[in-house]
């Protein structure tokens, strides 16, 4: 399959066993939809004069977009997928956490200096 890496093992997606990723040549055909919207999330949070307002309509357009696939693709609601839409955020979640939290978290330890204590359990953890 085009754009599918096998994966062994069992996996929340039923029956399937593919991973997908979405190769480069598939990638051109939404990144001009996502940079229109994201232009559009942009526009509109700003009208509402705090810096947070974006986090509402992100939350909203992903919220809206899992679901419209669902029914688009599959018509009604099932655990599965429920399970594998929860699992797709959790993944999204932890790689922008792991991509840029922790180095962003790793340079303002460097210059502000940690919490005392986490420098403690470290040093009781590395005797074990």
């Amino acid at each position: 399959m085009h754009g599918m890496h096998e994966v062994r093992g069992s996996s929340p997606l039923r029956s399937t066993k593919f991973m997908p990723y979405i190769n480069p040549q598939n990638r051109k055909q939404f990144d001009p939809l996502i940079d229109e919207l994201a232009e559009k999330i942009v526009e509109e949070s700003k009208k509402e004069n705090y810096d947070g307002a974006f986090a509402g309509f992100l939350n909203y357009v992903s919220t809206r977009l899992a679901l419209k696939v669902i029914k688009l693709r599959f018509g009604k609601i099932r655990y599965w997928l429920i399970a594998t839409v929860i699992g797709v955020f959790k993944n999204i979640a932890d790689e922008f956490y792991r991509r840029l939290g922790l180095p962003y978290e790793d340079k303002q330890i460097k210059k502000s200096g940690d919490v005392d204590l986490y420098e403690e359990f470290s040093d009781e953890i590395e005797k074990l």
